[in-house]
């Protein structure tokens, strides 16, 4: 018998076919499927994703914008009785808390800035101190930060007391935006 190259074809097909299981089986004649398409998909797990970090409050050092100003509280030291000379000082009725703050003007005409009513102190109780002007006459050399006119782009350096009951650490200090402002005021955490 000879074969030609359809003979071949058709033993090839009958050979295949007769190695094929019967039509009527489950398996598919099809080509077989990848072995990672036969696996078991994995559970999906989901997972709350972190809440971002709160933003952290300004502290000693960080520039703040409280209105026509912007404010770097410099230090902070508690604990003081007495500020000014030997024969010319204040004492404290409980003790003082002098802040050294740097405030610049940062708009385009000359602004004035007074410590007095322009800053507070907050303790770790909530409450709140006012700045002690007379500590203030007496604990800087020069006068800066009381009536100060400060053209744009100067800074004035100075030294703000609040007299606080001894021991009182004080947490927040907060850098009055003006009254006839929108701009909210500045808040610095020690």
């Amino acid at each position: 018998m000879s074969l030609t190259a359809d003979d071949k074809k058709t033993d090839a097909a009958a050979v295949s076919d007769s190695a094929s299981p019967d039509v009527g089986s489950s398996v598919s004649a099809s080509p077989a499927a990848p072995a990672e398409n036969l696996t078991a998909p994995s559970p999906v797990t989901t997972t709350t994703a972190p809440k971002p970090a709160a933003p952290k409050a300004p502290g000693i050092g960080d520039k703040v914008r409280g209105g026509d100003f912007e404010f770097t509280v410099r230090s902070v030291k508690c604990g003081i009785a007495r500020v000014g000379s030997e024969f010319l000082n204040t004492k404290a009725q409980g003790a003082f808390c002098r802040v050294s703050v740097t405030v610049k003007n940062v708009t385009k005409k000359a602004h004035s800035f007074h410590a007095d009513g322009s800053i507070s102190a907050q303790d770790g109780s909530g409450r709140k101190y006012e700045v002690d002007g007379e500590a203030g006459i007496y604990g800087n050399d020069d006068g800066q930060g009381f009536l100060d006119e400060i053209n744009p782009g100067n800074s004035v350096t100075a030294n703000v007391y609040f007299d606080v009951p001894k021991g009182t650490k004080l947490k927040m200090i907060t850098l009055d935006a003006g009254l006839f402002t929108l701009a909210e005021d500045a808040v610095v955490a020690l």
